[in-house]
């Protein structure tokens, strides 16, 4: 990235970490939601002996490492999450998943992508482990990405406070899958096994191998600028199965932003992947 080394009074130190922010990730911080940028950024300033945010940005500007620059995305990334978070969702997934699984089929893949500290995807492997014990119908693949290689540590870790593993997680999948470690709760490595964590940014990494059924990316797009949406949703298109399902967040939707995805006929607030006459004959083949 190239940030101008003399900020005027119009660009100022928020302008340039606003501007950090977006180059990595494509995130845009709206100029009425400012005021995060200086609420976020506070466990960075007490880390690195600032006071201000000019102090800051002057040891980005001189920073040759990078180190710098990842300490200040990872902080400016809204990486809200919660366990089972809208389960009606994470449950109409299940159903669709059921929908499609035949005796002797091949395994279904979902990806969680921007699975911030991976609330999502071990919400999704507990239900799917679940499942397999009352059924045995087998687990999907599960991928799971976020920009944050930070967060994606943290996702392998699995190990969460006590306040994040009381937000959405029911008792009995705590006591299931996690043990207390002092103050923390980890979850159990067979969980975390279930589960392919790796870094990826949306609009700038080529797309996961592979094509996926279903594909959860949620409350992401509307931190992008308009083109850039395009060029996500054109993405995930790509890495889907012809008639796969796309979860967005409950205020993000495909209208008036792609041609690849309609709203689906039989799952209420997913989204599915159109099938053209090129599409339809990859999936004969496949």
């Amino acid at each position: 990235m190239i940030i101008n080394r003399q900020p005027t009074a119009q660009t100022g130190a928020m302008s340039v970490l606003a501007a950090l922010l977006e180059s990595r990730t494509g995130q845009q911080i709206a100029a009425n939601r400012a005021w995060r940028i200086e609420t976020a950024l506070k466990p960075v300033l007490k880390a690195r002996g600032h006071e201000t945010l000019d102090q800051l940005v002057a040891e980005l500007l001189d920073d040759q490492t990078g180190i710098i620059a990842d300490m200040i995305v990872d902080a400016l990334l809204n990486q809200e999450s919660s366990f089972f978070r809208d389960g009606q969702i994470l449950d109409t997934v299940v159903a669709a998943i059921n929908a499609r699984e035949t005796p002797g089929s091949r395994r279904l893949r979902i990806w969680s992508a921007a699975c911030s500290n991976g609330q999502e995807p071990l919400s999704l492997a507990m239900l799917f482990a679940d499942r397999f014990e009352r059924t045995g119908m087998a687990e999907p693949e599960i991928l799971a990405t976020d920009v944050s290689e930070a967060a994606i540590q943290r996702a392998r870790a699995a190990r969460f406070s006590q306040f994040e593993i009381q937000r959405g997680l029911p008792v009995r999948q705590m006591i299931k899958w996690f043990d207390a470690v002092g103050s923390d709760w980890i979850a159990n490595p067979d969980l975390v096994r279930k589960i392919t964590f790796r870094r990826h940014n949306l609009v700038g990494d080529p797309p996961p191998c592979g094509r996926f059924d279903v594909v959860l990316c949620r409350n992401v797009l509307f931190y992008l600028s308009p083109t850039l949406r395009k060029r996500v949703f054109d993405l995930l298109a790509e890495v889907m199965r012809p008639g796969g399902l796309l979860v967005l967040g409950a205020g993000e939707t495909v209208a008036g932003q792609t041609c690849a995805f309609i709203p689906s006929p039989d799952y209420r607030g997913l989204y599915e992947r159109v099938v053209t006459p090129a599409s339809a004959i990859e999936t004969a083949a496949a």
